[in-house]
């Protein structure tokens, strides 16, 4: 058995219980090839640092190839992470009373990056109890990255990762900084060397590709026990404060700040303005909107500009709504879809949706997604809604979760079809005629393709984006954020995400207490604070989000993206200044490597190509602002 462990481990795994996947590929968990042994490991205490790209096992051993120091590259107004590990070693008791603490980072001139921009969060384990497909194992996965509350104790014979956050500020010298993570613990001190390259170029606090998140307030209320109204704003803006710095736009931005809507009685000199056929119906129906912008407005020129939030959902009443498995009717006030008072009383409300969305400068962020992933039976009915918005408001951006199938052309701007459903060559037709394409994930695809699970290679969700830009995709959709509990799976108790990972199904027929597996971490990004991971602390927890990894590679992925958005852009500014040889070079970095990703299924589980490819672009960009 040593022998085959040994044997193994040269090839770059490690051979642990569960470690093969059902299609008998070693499951990347358990990936040995990376990381490198920093100077203060001993035989007693490894000590290591890896990648954020990399999900470390709690059994990987520590590696052999030594590294001077953890090592983040980033520019101005970003943030990157990398993890240092922690390996107590037998035949010694662990370590009782671990802290790890951040310093200053200085660089050139005396310039530095403050410590409140550096944290050392924890990295947690959740119990994969049943994977998601056959590219995971039943094992303890890393996601959860809660903070330090105080001070722990880490189990010897165990790898204990901790994430080490950087934020590097706006208007930051370019050139190379250094510091150190002080560790001590009972009987044990030690110091992480922490080296960041921050590049001579800033990212935009607003970035260019789309966002559009769901997110549940009242499960955040429910785990937390918040009712207090001043309470509720207070987390809230925690929530949205961790969007913000994973650059992640909710769908509803101001959700405790609704517009009012009235429905009264023109007066007569307003009714005579009308068209006659409109005089008769306000005759005898008289009503149309007025409405209250007031609390609405003031929250979202807050939100908008302290949070940089790049779209925003609309809801449009009338419309109906549903899904593949269920829809209503179009109706507003009394009047069915069919009916002159319908168009009247909808054409009203959408045109003053409109025209104030135009004044406030929000028309291009906002969107009208009111119907989910419709079956073909489903297509006359959703087109038909499209079309009335169309007629009655044509600058409101109208988005569909489904491919541009025929039977909805000439009613979706915006196609965002699932992942697996996307195929670029049928998309170049609407392309030609104006429309954007957004793409989501969630439930599915599964394995192959990257997804948003637990038991996924942490390249997944940053594989995702690069895909995003190879296939000139505007957008992306996640239908939830913080999907923690369902009361199908769990009707007598929420459940606690630290300790079930898996996303269970509601709706769709699920009955009371019957369990269908989503997948491992479906909808759930963030985590409750862990005092109120079981719903029921003894007292409201005011805490934001605990963050994960999926949720950082979000981030990162988003980040390279603008990347190539900054060089694209400069590469077209600064074409006359460049040689044809160097012209080429730079719209070649435009191009994503095959070594990142090849297509929807093909894509790295090794970040090194990431961030290898990343960091020439970031030189390129350098190079381009250099020019006059």
């Amino acid at each position: 058995m040593k022998r085959v462990i040994a044997l193994l481990a040269a090839m770059g795994f490690v051979a642990v219980p569960g470690a093969i996947a059902r299609d008998n590929a070693p499951c990347v968990l358990f990936d040995a090839s990376y990381g490198e042994r920093l100077e203060g490991s001993t035989c007693e205490v490894g000590l290591w640092w890896a990648s954020s790209g990399w999900k470390v096992s709690k059994t990987r051993p520590v590696p052999r190839r030594r590294g001077d120091a953890v090592e983040i590259r980033a520019a101005a107004n970003e943030t990157e992470a990398a993890q240092f590990v922690v390996s107590p070693q037998p035949p010694g008791a662990g370590l009782k009373g671990f802290l790890a603490t951040s310093g200053a980072l200085t660089g050139p001139g005396g310039a530095t990056i403050p410590a409140e921009h550096v944290d050392v969060l924890r990295v947690r384990y959740v119990d994969i109890a049943q994977r998601t497909d056959n590219s995971g194992v039943e094992a303890p996965w890393p996601d959860p990255l809660p903070p330090f509350q105080g001070p722990i104790d880490l189990a010897v014979n165990e790898n204990h990762p901790f994430w080490v956050r950087v934020y590097v500020p706006k208007d930051t010298p370019l050139g190379a900084y250094s510091g150190a993570i002080r560790l001590t613990a009972d009987g044990y001190e030690a110091a992480v060397p922490l080296k960041v390259l921050v590049y001579g170029f800033e990212l935009p606090d607003r970035m260019t590709c789309s966002t559009a998140f769901g997110f549940n307030p009242s499960a955040v209320w429910r785990y937390q026990k918040v009712a207090d109204p001043q309470q509720r704003r207070d987390v809230l803006d925690k929530y949205w404060e961790s969007f913000r710095t994973h650059r992640i736009s909710p769908y509803a931005p101001a959700l405790l700040h609704g517009f009012k809507v009235e429905w009264v009685k023109l007066a007569p000199d307003e009714a005579a303005n009308r068209p006659e056929a409109d005089r008769k119906l306000l005759e005898e129906h008289a009503l149309t909107p007025r409405f209250d912008w007031t609390a609405w407005d003031a929250e979202m020129d807050r939100v908008m500009t302290k949070y940089h939030f790049n779209s925003f959902r609309l809801g449009m009443p009338g419309l109906g709504g549903g899904t593949f498995y269920g829809r209503s009717a179009h109706a507003l006030q009394g009047f069915a879809g069919d009916t002159p008072g319908f168009k009247l009383a909808f054409t009203a409300y959408a045109q003053a949706i409109e025209a104030h969305l135009r004044e406030k400068g929000w028309l291009d962020e906002a969107f009208v997604y009111w119907f989910d992933e419709p079956a073909p039976r489903d297509f006359p009915h959703v087109l038909d809604g499209f079309l009335k918005l169309k007629e009655a408001a044509p600058g409101l951006r109208r988005m569909i979760t489904d491919r541009a199938a025929d039977g909805l052309i000439g009613g979706p701007q915006i196609w965002c079809p699932v992942t697996w459903k996307y195929f670029h060559e049928e998309t170049l037709e609407r392309r030609k005629a104006g429309d954007e394409f957004w793409w989501y994930v969630c439930t599915g695809p599964k394995a192959p393709f990257p997804g948003l699970f637990i038991d996924h290679a942490a390249t997944d969700l940053r594989a995702w984006l690069w895909q995003t830009w190879m296939y000139d995709i505007r957008g992306i959709l996640v239908w939830t954020s913080n999907l923690w509990t369902t009361g199908t799976a769990y009707p007598d108790r929420p459940q606690n995400p630290y300790e079930d990972p898996m996303a269970w199904m509601s709706g769709y027929g699920t009955k009371k207490s019957e369990k269908k597996p989503w997948g491992n971490g479906d909808g759930r990004f963030l985590y409750p604070p862990e005092a109120a991971a079981d719903a029921n602390p003894p007292e409201p927890i005011l805490d934001g989000p605990v963050d994960s990894i999926r949720w950082e590679m979000l981030r990162d992925g988003l980040e390279d993206y603008e990347y190539m958005v900054i060089l694209e852009r400069l590469l077209e500014e600064k074409t006359d200044h460049l040689s044809a040889l160097k012209h080429r070079r730079c719209e070649r970095l435009l191009e994503v490597p095959k070594a990142i990703t090849s297509d929807r299924r093909i894509y790295t589980k090794d970040p090194a190509p990431i961030e290898k490819h990343r960091h020439r672009v970031a030189k390129a960009i350098e190079e381009l602002t250099a020019l006059h």
